[in-house]
């Protein structure tokens, strides 16, 4: 569980997160997204623990972020990971698992299960001669080690390839559903949409929409009506031997019917266009976010 409470960070002049309020209940996985300098990144460190904020309270798992004792309950997975190259996966977490004073052999039974589902092959190798795909994986079994009630993820899937990415997705989903509780950050959205139970979006350090996507999507987005006609008729180009013309209600449809009977034609193809979570971004990024309240 996490609650945030009109949290701010402030560096100097540069107000980074301004006002963010929200909270995340057990199994659910959060969604934070934003262009680049929107305030993800900062926003996720204060939940860590690791950036203290101006103002504001965050509570992870019941404890102030701020509070060590935090850190017994909480997995970060930050976007850059370096790995000790020298060790191998396995002592490379079992060395983790002693700094959180995890039993020896629980850790073991645990890292192997871990490397388990996360498919993760030549556990004796050193971590220095394995790919970033294997190293990614090795990161998010850290994240495990000390069976944290909640884990904090800003780009587990960079740069990796789309096999490793969507076993990432999907193992990212079954912790939720084992009843962790995930903060999740990347920029490919629509591994965001696919998993996200909810979103916030962010520009400019502020909260500029949230909810379900499909909450979203109905406040922010734009349904479209592609409707093709034998016909050509007002408002409709030339495509693949039709005439597609693109209206936004069913009012327009029916009118876009009755213009091709009046011209002798008919209707022969309606498709709906819903906007993408990315689509509905780039709209949201582009505009002055005064959605709570910012001048």
């Amino acid at each position: 569980m996490i609650d945030v409470d009109s949290l701010r960070k402030e560096y100097g002049g540069f107000t980074a997160v301004e006002g963010s309020t929200f909270s995340v209940p057990d199994g659910e996985v959060f969604g934070i997204i934003g262009p680049n300098g929107a305030g993800k990144t900062t926003t996720l460190k204060m939940l860590a623990g690791l950036i203290e904020p101006t103002s504001g309270s965050a509570t992870v798992a019941g404890y102030d972020a701020q509070d060590a004792e935090m850190r017994n309950y909480l997995g970060f997975l930050p976007e850059e990971s370096p790995l000790y190259e020298d060790m191998t996966p396995v002592s490379y977490l079992e060395f983790f698992g002693d700094l959180y004073d995890v039993p020896r052999a629980t850790a073991r039974e645990r890292i192997h299960d871990t490397l388990d589902r996360l498919d993760l092959d030549h556990r004796d190798r050193k971590l220095g001669d394995m790919s970033k795909g294997m190293g990614r994986k090795v990161a998010i079994a850290r994240s495990l080690v000390n069976d944290p009630e909640v884990l904090i993820y800003d780009e587990p899937a960079s740069g990796l390839d789309p096999l490793t990415t969507n076993y990432i997705i999907e193992f990212t989903r079954e912790l939720a559903e084992s009843g962790k509780t995930v903060v999740f950050s990347a920029h490919n959205l629509f591994h965001v949409e696919s998993i996200c139970d909810r979103v916030v979006v962010m520009n400019d350090g502020r909260i500029v929409a949230r909810g379900a996507v499909e909450e979203i999507r109905a406040e922010h987005g734009r349904t479209e009506y592609h409707v093709y006609t034998t016909v050509d008729i007002e408002g409709a180009v030339a495509e693949n031997g039709a005439y597609r013309r693109i209206v936004e209600s069913m009012d327009g449809v029916e009118e876009t019917r009755e213009l091709a009977a009046a011209s002798g034609g008919e209707v022969t193809d309606i498709q709906t266009h819903t906007p993408s979570l990315e689509d509905i971004f780039l709209d949201l990024a582009e505009e002055s976010p005064d959605v709570e309240g910012r001048p």
